[in-house]
């Protein structure tokens, strides 16, 4: 049935506060009643027990019989002007309810020592009697009203929440105040223990009594008290003191809380509510049981004290732990944005730092990963986002010992990108469209913006690592001409070439080594050509390489980890023979690529003309002309060689075809059966491959053997400083590692 007018127009403009005023008057009724039975309790001590049972009988009778007639003849306007005044039920039945929740407490609960809340039977009844009067009030609203009674239903849910949950909310401020002289001991401690004015202090029996009930009977009211102090635990290293029902003081107790918390609580909700997933991959979660709704509040808590460990914590061990406990709780989390977006960001933080080992990044990666399996377009998205973010920001400053963690982040992110283009709800294509462009942006800023610094928002390492992520991403699951990130091959390509040309100078050419190899990857994957052959002959005929040398006694460096050559690499030895074995590799790997193809001899031939007329003007022997390099030289006359090879080679098998230059099928089947290693071209990069491995093997051999004498020089100043008494330990070893870092960041700041 249609809602009408009248309704809709109160629903915009009313409702907010009629809930407001409902709840306050219903909250002054229930302090009305408590005084009324007080002041009926005080009456019967006094020996007027049957003149108060008469009244309230009469009174109940005659509340009962209007309110019957009330409901009967009241329109919806009216029964909000009226209030919640719903007759009350005689006191048998609520005293019946009130033995069966027990029972019912008693048998879920089983027998667990030393509850640290002892509830009160004064208040336990109350609390009844109100639910009851709650739950009959609700039940006439659906019966006169169904539309808004759905309305609440899906909107106000906690008014209409009239059963009390099994664990209540996670709350360590309010309590009920003690009624009862007898119990007044036992209620003065559990006030004091929620309200934080007298502690708990939490130790190793407690916790082990915890974890036994957590693992035997999957304990509610334990979970719960396991969460607070899980809560404490997280927060222990804070320096302002929050109130809280736990204390903890023992290291050990702290870790097996940590421990119990971590690994048990996940268990309690797949026990009581277990997720269920379809065959593709799909998990559901009933949100609308009642179950559910008890374990809210609780898994809020835990994934909260879960966000703030990730953020503060240091230990690799306990990272890990953490991130594998939170995999079991992500199904319950995916009504709750919010939270997905904290947890997303915490993991995405722990995976991008460079300090944590490769398994915690790991282990945080597979948080990422579940979300994107499990989670609807929303969180998918808010993932992607996340991943990108912390993937730049842990980027940024790129040496020899981070480049293999941040080689780590662009696969496995990847790999993200890959899943959600497998999803078909084109949240990888907008994700990664969006971030495309922002990076052509910043080119067209640079370009556009003539002032000397404007070429540094491009040419820095984080812009260079998400070109090269976006390549991986393109190369990893954009070769299928169906993917729906294939479209994004072309702007890409078209950003990538513009920033390796937008600073032509000797001193970027490692960052235009870097994109070439971007370019290269997206080209063998997809068959895409791009042209890269021009963008590396500008560097041949640079002033650094046609030009004689200085000496020099520098260590050759290393482009693998460089966009900016020191300014001592300039016009020396070391630096051209750096960059003329960079151009013959790039070189080699782009025309490898279309050894094979049927027009390799035309594609060839321009670069062997130009290649030819530099090598006629460097190995000029005159009074200042020529490079005087005899192994760049040698080397770009062998590449020349065997590309004249290949064409020979071409040519040859060309000549015996049958079909014509139109004939599609015949143009792209020519030389299939054929392995690109036999080709004289390929049999030259099989072997220019194989030589920088081994020289790659050696160097990686000797940093780590030099790592290592460098940590055992470092122990053995440390004892002598021991040894003499010296307090200036701690200093010496800050400033040395100070060093270190101000010598790197010189070699690779903008």
């Amino acid at each position: 049935m249609a809602q009408s007018k009248a309704t809709k127009k109160f629903e915009k403009h009313h409702l907010k506060d009629v809930l407001e005023r409902r709840k306050g008057l219903k909250k002054t009724k229930q302090q009305q009643q408590l005084k009324a039975r007080k002041q009926a309790r005080r009456v019967e001590e006094n020996g007027g027990a049957a003149a108060v049972e008469a009244n309230s009988a009469l009174a109940k009778d005659g509340a009962r019989q209007s309110g019957k007639d009330a409901f009967q003849d009241m329109s919806v306007d009216d029964f909000f002007q009226g209030g919640f005044e719903v007759p009350e039920l005689p006191k048998q039945k609520v005293a019946k309810r009130k033995r069966q929740d027990d029972v019912q407490d008693d048998e879920s609960e089983a027998s667990f020592e030393e509850q640290p809340v002892v509830p009160d039977e004064g208040a336990s009844g109350s609390e009844s009697e109100d639910d009851i009067d709650h739950k009959e009030h609700l039940d006439a609203l659906a019966e006169n009203d169904p539309d808004f009674h759905k309305y609440l239903q899906e909107n106000e849910p906690e008014l209409l929440g009239g059963e009390l949950a099994d664990i209540g909310e996670l709350s360590d401020a309010s309590v009920e105040p003690e009624r009862k002289k007898q119990k007044k001991r036992q209620a003065d401690e559990s006030d004091d223990d929620l309200k934080g004015r007298g502690k708990n202090e939490l130790d190793t029996l407690t916790v082990k009594r915890w974890q036994q009930a957590l693992t035997e009977q999957y304990s509610l009211r334990v979970a719960k008290e396991v969460v607070l102090a899980f809560r404490v635990a997280a927060h222990i290293s804070e320096d302002e003191e929050k109130d809280f029902k736990y204390s903890i003081s023992d290291p050990d107790v702290y870790h097996q809380l940590l421990t119990t918390a971590l690994k048990h609580i996940p268990t309690v909700f797949e026990h009581h509510l277990p997720a269920q997933e379809s065959k593709s991959r799909k998990v559901h979660v009933p949100t609308e049981s009642k179950k559910f709704k008890t374990l809210v509040p609780l898994l809020k808590s835990q994934i909260s004290s879960i966000i703030h460990l990730l953020d503060n914590l240091s230990d690799a061990a306990t990272l890990r732990l953490t991130l594998s406990s939170t995999l079991p709780l992500l199904p319950y989390l995916l009504s709750f944005k919010k939270l997905v977006r904290d947890i997303a960001r915490a993991a995405a933080a722990v995976w991008s730092t460079s300090s944590s080992p490769e398994s915690t990044r790991i282990a945080a990666f597979l948080v990422l990963r579940r979300l994107v399996v499990i989670g609807d377009s929303g969180i998918r998205e808010n993932v992607l986002k996340a991943t990108y973010q912390a993937l730049v920001k842990g980027s940024r400053n790129t040496t020899m010992h981070t480049m293999p963690g941040v080689n780590l982040m662009k696969n496995s992110a990847a790999e993200l990108w890959g899943l959600c283009s497998d999803s078909g709800d084109g949240v990888a294509y907008t994700t990664a469209f969006t971030f495309i462009r922002q990076l052509a942006i910043h080119l067209r800023g640079s370009i556009t913006n003539n002032s000397n610094e404007s070429y540094k928002t491009v040419y820095n390492w984080q812009y260079v690592h998400s070109l090269d992520f976006w390549s991986r991403v393109i190369a990893s699951h954009a070769t299928a001409p169906t993917s729906p990130l294939r479209p994004l091959t072309y702007p890409l390509v078209q950003v990538t070439l513009g920033a390796l040309r937008l600073i032509p100078t000797a001193t970027y050419f490692p960052l235009r080594f870097q994109l070439v190899r971007a370019l290269l990857r997206i080209s063998l994957t997809t068959g895409t050509y791009i042209p890269l052959a021009p963008a590396l002959h500008e560097v041949l005929n640079s002033a650094e390489m046609r030009r004689p040398p200085k000496a020099a006694t520098l260590k050759p460096l290393d482009f693998a980890t460089a966009i900016r050559a020191p300014k001592a690499y300039l016009r020396t030895r070391v630096y051209q023979d750096g960059v003329g074995e960079q151009i013959v590799e790039l070189l080699s790997e782009f025309f490898v690529l279309w050894t094979k193809n049927i027009a390799f001899p035309e594609l060839a031939l321009p670069v062997v003309i130009m290649l030819k007329r530099w090598l006629k003007e460097v190995n000029n022997r005159a009074k200042g002309k020529g490079n005087q390099n005899q192994k760049v030289n040698t080397s770009v006359q062998l590449f020349v060689q065997k590309l004249e090879a290949n064409t020979k080679y071409v040519e040859e098998k060309r000549a015996k075809v049958d079909f014509a230059p139109n004939n599609r099928r015949g143009v792209e089947g020519f030389l299939q059966d054929v392995e690109w290693t036999k080709s004289p071209l390929g049999a030259f990069v099989v072997g220019q491959r194989k030589t920088r491995e081994e020289r790659s093997r050696l160097v990686e051999e000797g940093r780590q053997e030099e790592e290592r004498r460098e940590q055992s020089q470092k122990g053995k100043d440390k004892g002598k400083m021991v040894g003499n008494g010296k307090s200036g330990r701690g200093k010496v070893e800050v400033e040395s590692d100070v060093s270190e870092d101000e010598d790197e960041m010189e070699d690779f700041s903008e």
